[in-house]
């Protein structure tokens, strides 16, 4: 009907007495709460937003995606309706990610990367897009030290291997006295780290370690668990460390602390910082402040 005709209609109605039905205005939206973050923490009542949606945690809650059933109540649209970048899009393009790692095992797959990405979304995906950016490059760089430029999938050293099981931890190592030892992007060891990273991800990785070498997306959800989630030896997340502006140094310390850090090993540290600022040129941000740690 056209808005002529409807306002003729509505005249009509009028004069005759009748009662005029007027198509209501789409409400407006409500305002959207801060962005939810991966690494934060909701107690019930805690609303954030996330893909266009004010949510509101039912309970503590760390980690679990807002839409996961039973935890997140849906508090319904917000801002201009339009969702938040989701990390579909994420700053790194495949063609960038080959040129970071030109010799990497076909194992490291782009597309497990961007798979992996949907468990911790505020990843490479809060603040600016150069904060993005050098997060990205941040995680990338610390990788490639990690694994020899995606190169191992499993920790080399295999005399290592049974000295990554806790036998004080009261579930113990059911998957062998020598199964936890590095694996994946960012090398997750010892039973109580595999034993947490699967409960963060829904996955089983105390009694099945080999999932981390054998399933690129699951390989890179530790990488981004530990990056998220755990400050290690250090003060932050690696995540909060870029986000926050403290540094790719604090993310070494968050890693490796004064194994490296404080002079522990200025060569490893060096190392990292090198393929920092390769990775933040070829993605073209400038590297911030405080390299080193």
């Amino acid at each position: 009907m056209s808005r002529r005709l409807g306002s003729w209609l509505a005249a009509f109605a009028v004069a005759a007495g009748l009662t005029v039905l007027v198509p209501a205005s789409p409400a407006a939206a409500a305002d959207c709460a801060a962005p939810w973050s991966g690494s934060s923490v909701y107690v019930g009542g805690n609303v954030a937003s996330y893909n266009g949606h004010n949510w509101q945690a039912k309970w503590w809650t760390q980690g679990e995606t807002p839409g996961t059933a039973g935890v997140w109540a849906d508090q319904g649209s917000c801002g201009s309706g339009t969702p938040e970048p989701s990390p579909s899009g994420f700053v790194v393009s495949e063609a960038q990610f080959n040129q970071m790692f030109p010799n990497r095992n076909p194992f490291y797959t782009y597309s497990g990367l961007k798979a992996a990405l949907s468990a911790y979304p505020a990843f490479a995906n809060s603040g600016s897009d150069t904060v993005k950016k050098q997060e990205a490059a941040a995680f990338l760089a610390n990788v490639s030290h990690e694994t020899g430029g995606l190169v191992h999938i499993v920790e080399q050293n295999t005399a290592n291997y049974p000295h990554y099981c806790d036998t004080t931890q009261p579930y113990g190592c059911p998957a062998g006295q020598a199964a936890y030892y590095g694996r994946g992007p960012i090398q997750l060891s010892w039973n109580f780290n595999y034993k947490a990273a699967g409960d963060a991800l829904g996955i089983d990785l105390l009694r099945d370690p080999w999932r981390v070498e054998r399933d690129p997306a699951v390989a890179w959800k530790t990488g981004l668990w530990y990056w998220n989630t755990q400050r290690g030896p250090g003060r932050m997340t690696p995540h909060d460390a870029m986000v926050n502006g403290a540094g790719f140094g604090e993310t070494i310390r968050s890693i490796n602390g004064t194994l490296e850090c404080n002079g522990g090993n200025p060569a490893q540290v060096q190392s990292r910082v090198d393929k920092y600022q390769r990775f933040t040129q070829i993605l073209g941000v400038p590297t911030g402040a405080n390299l080193y740690c």
